[in-house]
């Protein structure tokens, strides 16, 4: 029997185009990215390509691209440097959020004493702005940390919206972007928000590899001592071939965003009209 996979909101498949570019690198571009011989200015030259390219697609800065594990480490690295880092003393997040995100505001609540505060959210799991600018208006140094798109219900937030608020209370603003990074086109010269999150395995890219976007100026510090790679941010040994694989597939999903984005209105569709037909009562999520 042949599967069918249906869980690409968990993970994607890699590209063949990304697995060959990653290969390719793999054999012949293995040089450290520190090293100051050839191989290595080599790996640097295109480690810093990769950051240029990655940058561009959403109208950022490549300084403001920070390379880590994945989005798990991204919400971490923002959201702990945050608060020990920048004073923040509230969170404002919402319980449907992932746990990357939740479980960080629960255990920094726990080391700080800082308060974490939920905002509302409807009947469809969007959230409720009066909610947001009530816990805005309250004291302290605030951060709201809400997920573009969420992973279980596939609600969008108004991320213009939300991060134009929190810039009328003075707040800091993160998204886990997570599930629309490679999707969806941001423009992060246009959208006030100071971090996201971004993973390449979700637009067919390599697991163990995604970004922070930090935007300059934002005073963050490491969450990882030791090197000074990534502009001291992040310590470690870059893993070029996951950089590389995650730039390639991020360029192949925005080359064909609107193809691909009408080839799945077009599932959805014939899934929900054949779901109907052959069922009472059903009610869509989101």
């Amino acid at each position: 029997m042949q599967k069918v996979y249906l869980d690409n909101a968990a993970t994607t498949a890699i590209r063949p185009e990304v697995i060959d570019r990653m290969a390719d690198v793999m054999r012949n571009q293995f040089g450290n990215a520190s090293s100051t011989h050839s191989f290595g200015r080599s790996a640097k030259a295109l480690l810093e390509q990769c950051r240029k390219n990655i940058a561009a697609h959403l109208n950022a800065e490549a300084s403001e691209i920070v390379f880590t594990s994945g989005g798990t480490e991204a919400d971490n690295f923002a959201l702990r440097s945050a608060v020990r880092d920048l004073g923040v003393t509230k969170i404002i997040t919402s319980r449907i959020e992932h746990h990357a995100v939740l479980h960080t505001a629960e255990q920094l609540q726990k080391e700080y004493n800082i308060d974490v505060e939920y905002v509302k959210l409807d009947a469809h799991g969007g959230v409720v702005l009066e909610s947001l600018e009530d816990l805005l208006k309250e004291e302290g140094k605030k951060l709201v940390s809400l997920m573009h798109i969420n992973n279980e219900v596939g609600n969008m937030l108004n991320l213009e919206q939300v991060s134009n608020l929190c810039k009328t209370y003075d707040a800091l603003m993160h998204s886990d972007t997570v599930q629309s990074i490679g999707h969806y086109k941001l423009d992060l010269k246009k959208l006030k928000v100071d971090y996201l999150a971004a993973s390449a395995h979700k637009f067919h890219g390599p697991k163990g590899v995604g970004f922070c976007f930090v935007r300059n100026g934002s005073g963050l510090k490491p969450l990882i001592y030791g090197g000074e790679q990534e502009r001291g941010y992040r310590a470690g040994t870059e893993s070029i071939h996951n950089i590389v694989g995650m730039s390639e597939a991020l360029d192949l999903s925005y080359k064909n965003i609107e193809t691909e984005k009408q080839h799945i209105i077009n599932l959805k569709q014939y899934f929900i009209t054949t779901l109907n037909q052959k069922l009472n009562g059903i009610a869509y999520n989101g």
